[in-house]
């Protein structure tokens, strides 16, 4: 897989398919792209090319850490040069959990840059505003804590993305523990300042200004709450809502390889949605 600097940060990427229309797919959470290649396969298969790519920070891409805004924007920001230069603008974004967020953000800051928005699994609410900053942030900044970065070199996260570049390990060591925990914990505020919105970070309406259409695939679990997605679409005017055959779940977490089987029915619902917007 080829890899490519951007902003000073080196960052995995794949295009999947060979022909029609672009589109990216940003996973959730902090996880590296492979957990989208089925997805983006079958939409290859109805005819479109998928961008995946690891976010800074995230997979086999660079760390790189800063707390100037939050990471969706800076995301977002990364992807526009990516899709830039490699001649792909305007493009479909899309994403999930974190991605969807990251989508939004893109098209709020690079709109001339989008041709639709497919947002899956989009996150909001009092359960997921508890849960995300201790995943994203919290855990880490007590790993630090207790054990310096020995402590967050070796936390599951970390090490993973270590194994998976492992010049990550240098340039988090070139780091004290108190520069990480800084920028931990303002990254931490960041997202919890904007934890009360519709979407986090992102104001009703900012939602209302979205110009683009953008197709929205709720989720079922207590972070990706369905009321969310379905709030979003009543927020984005030209927006379209097509919630899966599933039920609603009081699971925490519902990984996304577990709706796998629904897959075909994701790829023919963005498919449909990026031909009729495709001119």
């Amino acid at each position: 897989m080829p890899f490519t600097n951007i902003r000073g940060v080196k960052l995995r990427y794949e295009i999947v398919g060979n022909k029609g229309p672009l589109t990216t797919l940003v996973t959730g959470g902090r996880r590296g792209y492979d957990e989208f290649l089925p997805l983006a396969e079958k939409l290859a298969e109805r005819g479109f090319r998928v961008l995946l790519h690891d976010r800074r920070n995230t997979g086999a891409s660079d760390i790189l850490m800063a707390a100037d805004e939050v990471e969706e924007a800076v995301w977002a920001d990364d992807m526009f040069v990516l899709l830039s230069e490699l001649g792909e603008v305007p493009a479909f974004i899309g994403g999930s959990s974190a991605g969807a967020r990251t989508a939004l953000f893109f098209a709020l800051r690079h709109p001339d840059a989008v041709r639709g928005l497919l947002l899956l699994r989009v996150t909001g609410g009092a359960f997921a505003a508890q849960r995300l900053p201790e995943n994203y942030y919290d855990q880490f900044i007590r790993a630090a804590e207790a054990g310096g970065m020995d402590g967050v070199c070796a936390t599951p996260e970390y090490a993973e993305r270590i194994a998976a570049n492992p010049e990550n390990e240098k340039r988090l060591r070139s780091m004290s523990a108190e520069q990480f925990i800084d920028i931990q914990t303002r990254l931490r505020d960041l997202f919890v300042a904007g934890s009360g919105l519709p979407v986090f970070g992102v104001t009703e309406a900012e939602l209302n200004s979205i110009d683009k259409p953008a197709i929205i695939i709720p989720g079922n679990d207590r972070v990706h709450d369905s009321r969310v997605g379905r709030t979003v679409h009543g927020m984005i005017p030209d927006s379209e809502l097509h919630p899966l055959p599933i039920e609603d779940s009081d699971e925490p977490v519902i990984p996304f390889v577990e709706w796998g089987a629904y897959e075909p029915e994701i790829a023919d619902t963005f498919a449909d949605f990026m031909r009729r917007h495709a001119a």
